[in-house]
C-alpha cells in the first residue's frame, strides 16, 4: 500500500491530465502514420530520415511546405516541470501534446537540397549542415542512451562522402588522356620553358622522318661543280707531290753522308730553298688552305686547317732564320708541311670525284625507280623519290665532327708546349722552331683521307652498278642496324617462281584459277603475277576477295561469291579440317579449297637466280642480318637454304611482323640512297658497302686523331730535351706515314665487293 503522500501526488497528476484533455474531443478515432508514432516515441533524427526517403520516393521536393500542427491546448507550466521531464533536443515538431514555449527546443534547420549531378541520374543525399547532438545521459541514470537507428540511405550517403573527401569531387565522364602521336608535342605549361631552335651550324642530336628539306639545286649543276673541282685539284696534283719529294731526298741524301753543294755548306741557303719549295707547295695547294679556312667560317676545325696552321708556322720558323741568328740551327720542317699539304689535296680530289658520280648517277632521272631509307627495323627498298637526297648529302661527315671536336684542343696544347719548351726554358728565339715542329707532329695525314678515300671508292663502285648514296650520313642511317628488310619480289624476282602443275576437283580450270588469282592478289605477295597470267591464259574472271586474311600456318582466306575460299600448304588446309588425297606431297604445292572442300592444287616451282645467290653471300660476309618480311607462306628460311646455300641466315618475324614489314617497301621515306637498277644485288651492294665506309671511316679517324696527339706529346718531350736531332724532317715524315699506311689499309677494302 502507498502512503497518504504517494497517493495524493497522484490525484495530482490525474486532475492535471483531465485538466488537458478537457478541450480534446477523445471519442473521436484518428489515423496516426508511421511518422507521427516515430516523432511522439522515436528520435527526430529518424523522423527526418524517412521523410527525405518518402520525398525521394514520391518524387516532392523538399522545400514542400509542412502540414500545420493539430491546436494545442494550454497547459500547467509547473504541473509539466513536475511531471514530464524535459524532452530531448532532437525530438520532433509534431507532438501528442502540447509543449509551453518555454520548453520547445529550437528549431532544426532545414536539410540542403540532395546533390544532382548533371547528365546522371543518381542521387547522392548529404547530411545537414548542423546534425543535431544528441544530450548526453546524467551520469545519475541507469539506463543508457537509446540507440540511433542508420538507414540504408544514410550507410550510402556516408561512404560517398567519405570518397568524395579522398579522391576528391568525381567527374561524370573523366576525360580520357589523349595519347601523343608519333610527331605530337607535349601540351607546354607553365613551368616550362620555352623551345629556343638551334643555330643551323649546330649537329642536331637526332633526326627522324620529319626533318625539313630546304629549296635543293639540280644535281646536274651540282654534279658539274664537282667535276670542276676535281680538275683543278688533280692538275696541280703531281707538281706538288713532286716539289714535295725534292726536299726529304736532299735530307735523306745528306743524312747518308752525301755532300750537295750549296745545301750542305750554307744554312742560309738550306733555309731559303726550303723557304721557296713550301711557297710552291702552298701556292699549288691553294685549295687545301681555302677549304681549312672555309670551313672554320662554318665553326669546323678538319684537319686540312691543321695542315694549312702547321706550313703556316713552318714559313715563319723559315723566315726567324733570317731574323735571328741566335736561333737554334736545326734544320726546318718545310718538307713535312709540303707533303702533308700534298695529301690533303689529293684527299680533297678524291672527294671532289666521289661527288661527282654520286650526283651523276642520282641525276640520270628525275623520278629513280627505288631509293633506299632507314627504318627502326633497318634498311628498306621503297619506291623512289630524288627530294630529299642533296639535303642528305650536304650533311658534315663523322670525321669532320670528330675533328672539330679534338683538334682545337690538341692546336692548342701544340702552343703551350712550345711556350714551355722555349720561354719557360730560357730560349725565346726557339719558339717557332719548337712550335713548327710540335705542330707538324700533330698535323697528322691520315685525317685529311679518312672519309675522301673510303668515299670515293665505294661512290665508284656504286656508280657501276647505278646506284648512288647520300654521302656520309645516308650511309650512316642505312647500315647502323646491320639490317635490311627483303620482300618476295628480292628474293624471287619476276621470272624465277613458275607453275609446274595443275590438277582440279569438283570444279572447272578458269574458276579454280580465278579464285586463287582473287586471294594471291589481295595478298600483295609475289604470286599475284602469276595467276594475274594464268587468268588471262585460260580464259579465267577478274574476282575480288571479301574479308581477306593471313594465317599464321601458311594461307590465305576471303569470301568470294559468297563462298568461303582457302588458299595455302597442305599442312594449313588440313588444319583448317580440308580432307586431302594422301598421294599429295608437294613441298612448294598451293592447294585451293572452296566451302572447305579442296578444288585445284598448284604446283609451284621456285628457281634460285645467281645475283640473288650472290647478295646473300654478300650480305653474309658483311654482316647484315636480312629480315625476311615475305608474303608467300612457300618462301621461308628452310626454302632459301634449299635453293641456295645452307649457310644462309635470315630472320623470319611472326606474320603480323612480316605483313608490317612488307607494308613499308610502299612508302615514302626519305632517301639515303638511289638504286637505278632492279633485283637484289644492287640493294645489297649499296648496304654493305655503306657499312664498310662507315666503319672504315671511324677508324681511320681514330688513328688520326691518336697520331696527333701522340705526336704533339712525343715532340714536345724531344723540344724540352732539345733533341731537335732526334726528330729530324726525314725522322718525322717516317713517323706520320706509317699512320697514314694504317689509315690506306683499312680504306682500301671498302671498293670491294
Amino acid at each position: 500500500m502507498a502512503s497518504k503522500q504517494d497517493k495524493t501526488s497522484y490525484d495530482a497528476l490525474l486532475r492535471d491530465a483531465r485538466a488537458m484533455t478537457d478541450d480534446l474531443d477523445l471519442t473521436q478515432e484518428e489515423d496516426y502514420s508511421l511518422e507521427e508514432i516515430l516523432a511522439e516515441y522515436g528520435g527526430g533524427r529518424e523522423r527526418k530520415i524517412l521523410a527525405d526517403v518518402e520525398r525521394a520516393v514520391a518524387g516532392e521536393p523538399e522545400s514542400a511546405p509542412k502540414p500545420e500542427p493539430p491546436p494545442q491546448p494550454e497547459s500547467k507550466p509547473e504541473a509539466k516541470a513536475e511531471v514530464k521531464p524535459t524532452p530531448p533536443a532532437d525530438a520532433g515538431e509534431t507532438r501528442r501534446f502540447p509543449i509551453p514555449e518555454a520548453a520547445k527546443p529550437a528549431p532544426e534547420p532545414e536539410p540542403e537540397p540532395p546533390a544532382e549531378k548533371s547528365g546522371s541520374k543518381v542521387r547522392l543525399f548529404r547530411r545537414p549542415k548542423e546534425d543535431p547532438v544528441p544530450e548526453e545521459p546524467k551520469k545519475d541514470s541507469p539506463f543508457p542512451p537509446p540507440p540511433q537507428p542508420i538507414s540504408m540511405e544514410e550507410v550510402v550517403q556516408r561512404t560517398v562522402a567519405a570518397v568524395m573527401e579522398e579522391e576528391g569531387e568525381p567527374e561524370l565522364l573523366p576525360e580520357k588522356r589523349r595519347r601523343r602521336g608519333l610527331f605530337s608535342r607535349k601540351p607546354m605549361e607553365d613551368t616550362e620553358s620555352i623551345y629556343t631552335p638551334k643555330p643551323e651550324d649546330e649537329e642536331p642530336e637526332e633526326e627522324d622522318e620529319a626533318e625539313t628539306i630546304g629549296p635543293e639545286p639540280d644535281l646536274e649543276d651540282v654534279a658539274a661543280a664537282y667535276r670542276q673541282a676535281y680538275q683543278r685539284q688533280k692538275a696541280p696534283l703531281g707538281w706538288a707531290l713532286l716539289f714535295s719529294a725534292v726536299l726529304p731526298a736532299l735530307h735523306l741524301a745528306e743524312d747518308r753522308g752525301f755532300s750537295i753543294p750549296f745545301w750542305s755548306t750554307d744554312a742560309l741557303i738550306r733555309s731559303g730553298a726550303e723557304l721557296g719549295v713550301l711557297l710552291l707547295v702552298m701556292l699549288l695547294c691553294r685549295s687545301v688552305i681555302a677549304k681549312g679556312f672555309r670551313l672554320l667560317g662554318r665553326k669546323r676545325f678538319s684537319g686540312e686547317l691543321m695542315l694549312s696552321l702547321s706550313a703556316l708556322v713552318c714559313l715563319a720558323d723559315g723566315v726567324s732564320r733570317f731574323l735571328l741568328p741566335e736561333r737554334t740551327g736545326a734544320d726546318g720542317y718545310a718538307a713535312v708541311a709540303c707533303l702533308g699539304l700534298t695529301v690533303a689535296l689529293w684527299g680533297c680530289g678524291r672527294e671532289s670525284r666521289g661527288w661527282y658520280d654520286t650526283c651523276r648517277t642520282a641525276a640520270l632521272t628525275d623520278a629513280p625507280p627505288y631509293l633506299v631509307t632507314d627504318t627502326p627495323q633497318g634498311a628498306c627498298k621503297q619506291r623512289g623519290s630524288l627530294p630529299g637526297f642533296y639535303t642528305a648529302a650536304a650533311r658534315d661527315d663523322l670525321p669532320l665532327l670528330w675533328s672539330t671536336a679534338i683538334l682545337p684542343v690538341i692546336f692548342v696544347g701544340t702552343a703551350v708546349f712550345a711556350g714551355l719548351s722555349s720561354f719557360g726554358q730560357g730560349r725565346g728565339q726557339d719558339f717557332l722552331l719548337s712550335w713548327s715542329a710540335i705542330l707538324a707532329a700533330a698535323a697528322s695525314f691520315a685525317l685529311p683521307l679518312a672519309f675522301p678515300l673510303p668515299f670515293s671508292a665505294l661512290a665508284r663502285q656504286l656508280q657501276r652498278g647505278g646506284c648512288a648514296v647520300a654521302g656520309w650520313f645516308g650511309a650512316e642511317r642505312i647500315s647502323a642496324k646491320r639490317a635490311m628488310i627483303l620482300t618476295d619480289a628480292d628474293l624471287f624476282p619476276p621470272g624465277s617462281v613458275r607453275l609446274n602443275g595443275i590438277k582440279v576437283y569438283g570444279t572447272t580450270l578458269p574458276d579454280a584459277v580465278s579464285y586463287a588469282s582473287a586471294l594471291a592478289s589481295a595478298s600483295g605477295s609475289g604470286l599475284a603475277r602469276l595467276f594475274e597470267g594464268l587468268v588471262r591464259s585460260e580464259g579465267g574472271t577478274t574476282l575480288t576477295a571479301q574479308d581477306f586474311s593471313f594465317y599464321e600456318e601458311g594461307g590465305w582466306a576471303g569470301t568470294i561469291r559468297g563462298e568461303s575460299v582457302l588458299l595455302g600448304s597442305a599442312s594449313f588446309l588440313r588444319k583448317m579440317d580440308v580432307r586431302l588425297p594422301a598421294s599429295l606431297n608437294l613441298k612448294t604445292g598451293l592447294f585451293l579449297s572452296v566451302d572447305r572442300e579442296l578444288s585445284a592444287v598448284f604446283a609451284v616451282k621456285y628457281h634460285a637466280a645467281e645475283n640473288v645467290d650472290w647478295a646473300l653471300r654478300m650480305l653474309r660476309r658483311g654482316r647484315v642480318t636480312p629480315i625476311l618480311a615475305a608474303r608467300d607462306m612457300n618462301i621461308t628460311p628452310a626454302l632459301l637454304q634449299r635453293k641456295f646455300q645452307r649457310k644462309v641466315k635470315v630472320e623470319y618475324p611472326p606474320l603480323a611482323a612480316r605483313v608490317a614489314l612488307s607494308e613499308q617497301e610502299e612508302g615514302r621515306g626519305l632517301p639515303r640512297a638511289l638504286l637505278l637498277r632492279e633485283g637484289l644485288l644492287p640493294y645489297a651492294e649499296t648496304v654493305t658497302g655503306s657499312r664498310r665506309l662507315c666503319s672504315a671511316a671511324r677508324k681511320a679517324t681514330v688513328l688520326g686523331l691518336l697520331s696527333s696527339a701522340a705526336g704533339a706529346l712525343l715532340a714536345y718531350y724531344l723540344c724540352m730535351q732539345r733533341s731537335f736531332s732526334l726528330m729530324g724532317p726525314v725522322t718525322m715524315l717516317a713517323f706520320l706515314l706509317l699512320w697514314l699506311l694504317a689509315a690506306l689499309l683499312l680504306t682500301a677494302r671498302v671498293g670491294r665487293g
